[in-house]
C-alpha cells in the first residue's frame, strides 16, 4: 500500500490495513486512550504515530482463534511498515475476543 496523498492521514491509512487483517477485531487505545492520532476533527485509536525517533504504537484486540501471538505482532508490523516505510514498531495486543 502506497502512502496517501494527505500525510495527516497515514493514521487512517496504517488503522485500514490493520483492521483488514483478519485476527484483529477492533483497535484499542490502551491505557486512558493514550494510544491515538490527534488529527484536525478526529483521533484515530490504537494507532500513534509519534514524532520522529519514536517507534509507531499500534494497539489491537486479536481474535482468539487467529494466528498465534507473535505472529500476529510480526504481520501486524509488517502491515504498518508497509504503509509507512522502515520505522520501528511497538504491537500491543490489549486483549483477545472469542
Amino acid at each position: 500500500m502506497s502512502l496517501p496523498a494527505d500525510p495527516p492521514d497515514r493514521a487512517g491509512a496504517v488503522a485500514a490495513v490493520l483492521l483488514a487483517h483478519p485476527g484483529v477485531a477492533r483497535l484499542d487505545g490502551g491505557p486512558f486512550g493514550s494510544i491515538a492520532s490527534h488529527l484536525p476533527g478526529r483521533r484515530v485509536v490504537g494507532v500513534r504515530l509519534g514524532i520522529a525517533g519514536e517507534p509507531v504504537e499500534i494497539a489491537v484486540v486479536a481474535r482468539a482463534a487467529s494466528v498465534p501471538l507473535p505472529r500476529l505482532r510480526d504481520e501486524l508490523a509488517a502491515l504498518v511498515r508497509g504503509v509507512l516505510g522502515e520505522v520501528d514498531v511497538e504491537v500491543t495486543v490489549a486483549d483477545l475476543a472469542g
